[in-house]
């Protein structure tokens, strides 16, 4: 039996899906943020997350609901 330390919650974006859906490629958003494009591949690979403040930037930038970008 899994204690509740040994479970995994998996925190999930949909930023790849999202910057697929507007032909628009990690590059850009990218130089939209001021970030580095390892930063955006780690978002969009799901091995890190954006922070609340950010997921808001980004949806702006999209031009979509910051819900659009959750799972």
């Amino acid at each position: 039996m899994e204690t509740d330390s040994e479970i995994a919650i998996e925190r999930i974006n949909r930023l790849k899906i999202v910057l697929a859906e507007q032909n628009r490629k990690g590059k850009w958003l990218a130089e939209q943020l001021g970030k580095n494009e390892a930063t955006i591949s780690r978002w969009c690979s799901n091995s890190a997350q954006p922070s609340l403040e950010m997921l808001v930037k980004i949806a702006s930038v999209l031009n979509v609901n910051t819900k659009d970008l959750l799972m």
